[in-house]
Formats: C-alpha cells, structure tokens, sequence
C-alpha cells in the first residue's frame, strides 16, 4: 500500500507553537527555530533603526515606507517571518484584518544565524523571488557583512556587499549612507585575515 502523503501544515498548526520558537510553514512543512540570539537580535534592531528614522519617518530622509520586525507574511500556502520587512506606503495603506500580511513587502532582510542561515539563502530567498519582492538584504553579524540583491525576472542578483570597514549605500534606500560597524557596536571589526570562529559562541 503506498504511504499515505504527509499532512501539510496548517495555520492553525502555527499558532499552536511555543511562543519561545519562532515558526514558518514553508513548502507545507512547519519549520521551527529559537528566539534570536543578542548578536543577532542587536544587528536587527541596529538596521532597523538606521532606516525607521530617514524612510518612515522622513528624517533626514524621503520617508514614505513602514517597517515591522518580524512580521508574519503569507505567500499562498507558506508562511514566512523575515527579521525585518518594509513596504512603501502607497502599497500598505492599513493593517492587515489578521496575525498576518498578505501583501508581499517591498524589501526583505534576514540576518543569519546558526539555525537560519540555510533556510534563508534557499527555502526563503527561493520564495522571496517567486513573489516578486523586489529587494532583499542578508545580513551576517559573525563574519561582519552585509549582501544586498535586486529581483529580476523572479532571479535574486547581488548587486553589492559591504563589511565594517564600508560606509553601506544599497538600493532601495541608497538614498543614505552608514557605518556598517554601527550594527555591532560591542564587537571590533572584524579584518579578513582574523578568525571570526569566537563571534559563533551563543549563535543561534
């Protein structure tokens, strides 16, 4: 008798996770990791606020987008959670009617950690491009660097990398520039020829 097909995930199989994991469906499997580690946790919150200020609030900046951390971002069956995501405000006008967007973001960025980093340079990245999000940035805070990609024809294309000795300008918000240091302020940059192996310890 052939095996029965796996059952897909479900939202409800979502919601129904620990609040101490943070959950994914993708491809119709529920995939689960922990809460951030403080390395990765303080980049995210660094990136973010280097972009809250000059491009939502318009200081020093155009504004005219809005950013979430960790947003809940629908894409038919699967479920994904970027650490950060941002719209422009012409294509999110009000907050969605339930825990989740339905409206594919403007521009996607992972950091990388332990748990993630595959996940998100294959599963992710692969259906970021099917939804035709048009930029994505990931973000490395043990080796230090920053990739930024353009979405043409529904194919990610690296069209830059930064590590901290760079000032960062990368579309869509090339309209500033910043340290790419400032986002680890506790560890020293990191030169190419150092062992980045002690920025791995509490990764997660």
């Amino acid at each position: 008798m052939a095996e029965s097909a796996k059952k897909r995930a479900t939202y409800a199989d979502l919601e129904a996770v620990p609040p101490h994991l943070v959950a994914e469906i993708i491809d119709g499997e529920l995939l689960t990791h922990p809460r951030p580690s403080p390395r990765h946790a303080g980049a995210a919150n660094a990136i973010s606020a280097k972009l809250t200020d000059p491009f939502q609030w318009g200081g020093g900046g155009p504004g005219g987008w809005v950013f979430f951390p960790e947003p809940e971002i629908s894409f038919g069956e699967n479920i994904l959670v970027p650490d950060i995501a941002g719209w422009r405000r012409e294509r999110l006008k009000t907050y969605p009617d339930k825990n989740y967007f339905t409206i594919a973001p403007d521009w996607v960025c992972e950091v990388l950690s332990g748990s993630t980093e595959k996940r998100d340079r294959t599963l992710k990245m692969r259906i970021y491009a099917e939804a035709g999000i048009p930029h994505m940035w990931l973000i490395d805070p043990r080796l230090q660097i920053l990739e930024a990609f353009e979405n043409r024809d529904r194919r990610w294309m690296k069209i830059g990398d930064w590590n901290s000795d760079d000032s960062v300008s990368a579309a869509p918000f090339d309209t500033i520039s910043f340290s790419l240091a400032d986002l680890w302020p506790l560890d020293k940059p990191l030169g190419f020829n150092e062992n980045p192996q002690a920025l791995y310890a509490g990764d997660r």
